[in-house]
């Protein structure tokens, strides 16, 4: 196995460049028909976020974490990725954070747990905690830790950290085997709350690895997009009819209620 080939999905997708420069796009276009509320979470100027809120009193509530390997882009790339649950009355908060290498994993994790308190206190209901990539890392690591995170949908996520220690991912996160052993929420004990991981059909061997056995780890489920890339696996988000974002509103519904889903 070749770790920089398995994990390196900006080099491993033709036109990935042209797919994330398309984001920027799309989600100023949304945000100019949408207007968010800007929530600031904390005094840094990366620590707010773009808060969407559907027609009528919300339904749910997720948080939904960009990627970019905890050391690129933010929240104005993917305002589009909430309409799809906001049709389905969730309102969908999209947090930035600080980057490495300036920032560590663990003040990135300190971060979103300020994030998803003050989207809690903002709207009184638990939360739905998604992302993509290193947000599906993210979104793991919150439903272990907050209380107020009740349900978790990571996409294409990085739940065990060591593989990447021998890629170039690694120069700006700078991990040692401890310590990357120590940032993996698939190594940590099961938060016992409703997970299900979702990865794209045509991701690396690695990827579909990394769902299916995180997955397993703590007892939820998974399921592979077919046709999918690491990248076109979050067009599905704008779609209300996809079933994934069925899946999500669902998970957020159920959250809200305060349900165990089986």
């Amino acid at each position: 196995m070749d770790p920089e080939a398995e994990y390196n999905n900006r080099a491993r997708v033709p036109g990935s460049g042209a797919i994330i420069a398309g984001w920027a796009g799309r989600a100023a276009a949304f945000r100019a028909r949408r207007p968010p509320e800007v929530l600031a979470y904390g005094p840094g100027p990366r620590e707010a976020m773009d808060l969407f809120l559907p027609d009528g009193p919300p339904r749910g509530a997720a948080l939904l974490v960009h990627g970019g390997y905890w050391q690129a882009l933010g929240r104005e790339w993917g305002s589009h990725w909430a309409g799809g649950l906001l049709a389905h009355g969730v309102a969908v908060a999209l947090p930035s954070h600080d980057l490495c290498p300036g920032a560590t994993l663990a003040g990135i994790g300190a971060q979103l747990e300020a994030a998803a308190g003050a989207l809690h206190r903002r709207l009184g209901m638990p939360l739905l905690a998604t992302g993509h990539s290193a947000g599906g890392h993210l979104a793991a690591c919150l439903l272990a830790r907050m209380p107020c995170v009740a349900a978790a949908l990571p996409i294409s996520g990085v739940f065990f950290l060591e593989p990447l220690l021998d890629t170039s991912v690694n120069r700006a996160l700078g991990l040692d085997a401890a310590a990357a052993r120590a940032a993996s929420p698939a190594l940590w004990p099961a938060p016992c709350k409703p997970l299900h991981a979702a990865v794209g059909g045509a991701e690396s061997n690695e990827f579909l690895r990394q769902s299916r056995e995180f997955a397993a780890a703590w007892d939820g489920t998974w399921e592979a997009l077919p046709g999918l890339d690491h990248f076109t696996v979050l067009e599905p988000l704008e779609d209300p009819a996809h079933p994934l974002v069925r899946r999500a509103a669902m998970l957020a519904w159920q959250a809200c209620a305060g349900l165990r889903i089986a």
